[in-house]
């Protein structure tokens, strides 16, 4: 039996950091035992002996043979973690007979022999050749191949005697000559940045750059069928034929050396910003037009917190970046309706941080994420996110802006995963989903779209707040703790334990920074901003005065403008230096925040029915096509009527969505019961719309009232 182990003794050799050394004699010392070497004649070398058996300089020259590492066989727990159970008891047969041949016992110990143990014929006493002729009469194979078993027994023990042991390892190209694989691969590294190929075409350029480049016949071409093989596996390397072509550059893209990792090490210390195009479609509040919606979100990267977001329609402005940053320093109030365990106090700490947080400070109003200061951010090279305005603000308040690297979203993995975990969780669910591309869309998914888009980024913020936050991830864990998965509040507790602090916004009226300035006179009446007119009675000290600033804006005085909410806006005033919010005149008949595109297709209606429109009349007549049951005339309460039963009909052709997840989240629950009762409504008032259409009124009106009167709400659809 081979021994691994070698001795260390006066005469044995060594390699010392690469130069040939001999053991001269070994030393007892108070410290241990040390080795002297002798490296060239006339040098000698103190070593301790636990360097010598322990360090890399240092390595022995054995003179028998024995296992070594290098051995071309695979290791025992290769060989048998390879095994298939029927070839694990072939293994186990086996090594019985040779331990029966070698020492008479199946068991191989004398202490746990058998009832007719030893046999006559495997008597220890008996010399080998005759039990190895013993053994091959009695399993019917040759003495040659009982002695290459015991030969892999003393070798491998039981495990070399697997079936599998002793077979080379297998060339996942067969007998393909290497020259044509190499010419193979360097096809279809030609085609990442082309249109995707088919595997004949690589096979038929690859033959005749071969031809080309060793001639007829000197590279044997392989058959068609071994030739597909032959690119299957190369599409582990280089995927050319299955993926799309846009992710098979973003995987000819990764770096090819070892993969380095970020890690942050508190809340606060990484925030990433992103967009994304969501994959439903919503309706607009006011112009009742189905738009794409986009999202903007920020997410701390320790924790996996989202700090803030905000859906679009259409696409992303360079405010609304700024607009995200704005919710991280001061976050949205949270939903009416949200369970208390997912709502966070003010000052962004978890309540479990706290001691009775009811008790000490009563009921808490709450946020629906944590407010936190980013020391960087982390961003694409989106000009939405190195805007001038936004990095001038970062500089300002002491935020490091880290653009990631150009085409590699690897840099933002973690809010990337975050979108592809809101499509699979949410989105999909939700009517009006479109799919991730143009191979997974439905028919119409635009004539599904259900929610509005305020009620589409209520529901997202709601899921963050109640699901995503809550459930672990399985990203988030302590590296002393690896096996516990924490969710991001957790990890948020747990970041605030470790650090011992959190970088919070030491004033919240900084966020008015991340705000668009408008340059306006005060006037009488207020400030005037987009032909709307705010005011508030921070004003009174300042109307009809000129401001001290110069320049292009002189005179003027600036104010911080959110066109995404033109219902108010803000201005500082210059004795205090404080921010004050004034509301636009027309901002109570409102229920929701006015965008400022909304205002601009309401001017658009009314200049088409009247000579000399204003706000006042645009946002009455489009209301006026916005509120159920609010028309003017008959064919509008129509129009109306006949929406509220496609939201209904849409809301019965959703099975299985109240039983989900996401169906029990409040906003959606209030959708939908709104819907309901819509439905209730326009049943009740059956009678009402046949006494309107037999009226007189109607006697002059097409029977396809319904599309006209759709025509002005939806134009250029059919």
């Amino acid at each position: 039996m081979s021994s691994a182990a070698v001795r260390i003794q006066a005469g044995t050799r060594l390699i010392y950091d690469g130069d040939a050394a001999q053991v001269v004699e070994l030393l007892a010392a108070q410290s241990g035992v040390n080795v002297v070497l002798r490296v060239n004649p006339d040098h000698l070398v103190y070593v301790p002996l636990r360097e010598l058996l322990t360090s890399d300089r240092v390595r022995v020259v054995p003179t028998e043979p024995g296992p070594a590492s290098d051995n071309p066989w695979d290791t025992a727990t290769v060989v048998l973690a390879e095994l298939a159970e029927r070839e694990r008891l072939i293994m186990r047969e086996r090594a019985a007979h040779i331990r029966e041949v070698l020492t008479g016992f199946q068991s191989g110990n004398s202490l746990l022999a058998a009832a007719d143990e030893p046999r006559a014929q495997f008597d220890p006493r008996l010399p080998l050749l005759v039990r190895y002729r013993a053994k091959a009469k009695e399993l019917g194979v040759s003495v040659r191949t009982i002695r290459d078993w015991v030969t892999r027994f003393h070798r491998g023990g039981d495990a070399g005697l697997a079936p599998r042991s002793q077979r080379p390892l297998r060339n996942p190209f067969g007998r393909v000559d290497p020259r044509w694989v190499d010419t193979a691969l360097e096809v279809m590294v030609e085609y990442t940045d082309l249109s995707r190929p088919s595997k004949t075409m690589v096979i038929k350029r690859t033959n005749a750059r071969v031809v080309a480049r060793y001639g007829v016949g000197v590279v044997r071409q392989p058959s068609w069928p071994t030739a597909y093989r032959v690119l299957e596996e190369l599409e582990r390397r280089h995927p050319t034929f299955r993926l799309s072509t846009k992710r098979n550059r973003d995987i000819a893209d990764r770096p090819k050396e070892v993969y380095g990792k970020l890690r942050p090490t508190r809340p606060g210390e990484y925030l990433l910003m992103d967009s994304t195009r969501l994959d439903v479609f919503a309706l607009d509040p006011v112009t009742l037009r189905w738009v794409r919606a986009e999202l903007t979100v920020a997410l701390d990267w320790y924790t996996r917190c989202v700090t803030g977001l905000r859906v679009t329609p259409v696409s992303t402005k360079s405010i609304d970046a700024a607009t995200v940053l704005y919710q991280t320093f001061r976050p949205r109030p949270p939903g009416k309706n949200w369970p208390k365990e997912a709502v966070w106090p003010d000052h962004g700490i978890p309540r479990a941080v706290l001691m009775d947080v009811d008790t000490i400070t009563g009921s808490v109003v709450g946020a629906a994420h944590p407010a936190i200061v980013p020391d960087t951010l982390v961003v694409d090279h989106g000009r939405i996110f190195v805007s001038e305005h936004l990095m001038s603000v970062c500089e300002r308040l002491g935020i490091s802006v880290q653009p990631a690297r150009l085409k590699t979203a690897r840099d933002k993995g973690p809010v990337e995963r975050f979108f592809e975990t809101l499509r699979e969780d949410l989105l999909q669910v939700l009517p009006g989903y479109k799919g991730p591309d143009v191979y997974s869309r439905g028919v119409d998914p635009e004539l599904d779209a259900f929610f509005f888009l305020d009620e589409l980024e209520d529901i997202i913020r709601e899921w963050v707040a109640v699901v995503y936050h809550r459930r672990p991830h399985s990203g988030l864990s302590d590296p002393h703790l690896h096996a516990m998965k924490m969710s991001p509040t957790m990890m948020f507790e747990h970041g605030v334990a470790r650090a011992g602090y959190i970088e919070a916004p030491r004033d919240p009226d900084l966020a008015y920074e991340f705000l668009k300035t408008e340059w306006r006179t005060i006037q009488h009446y207020g400030v005037e901003i987009g032909g709307r007119r705010y005011d508030g009675a921070i004003l009174d000290r300042h109307r009809n005065t000129s401001s001290l600033y110069g320049g292009k804006a002189k005179g003027r005085w600036p104010f911080q403008v959110d066109p995404d909410d033109v219902t108010r806006i803000y201005f500082r005033d210059p004795d205090t230096r404080r921010y004050h919010a004034l509301v636009w005149e027309h901002a109570p008949s409102l229920m929701m925040p006015f965008s400022e595109d909304a205002l601009a297709f309401a001017r658009e209606l009314a200049a088409a029915k009247y000579t000399y429109p204003d706000d006042t009349i645009a946002v009455a007549d489009l209301f006026e096509r916005w509120q159920l049951g609010l028309g003017a005339t008959a064919k509008e309460r129509r129009i109306a009527l006949r929406m509220s039963r496609d939201q209904a009909v849409l809301l019965n052709n959703l099975p299985g969505l109240h039983e989900s997840e996401v169906a029990q989240l409040p906003s959606v629950a209030r959708v939908m019961a709104a819907a309901g009762a819509d439905e209730v409504k326009s049943e009740g008032s059956d009678s009402e719309e046949q006494a309107l259409e037999t009226g007189d009124d109607d006697s002059g009106e097409p029977e396809d009232f319904y599309a006209d009167a759709l025509e002005d709400v939806w134009p250029g659809q059919p």
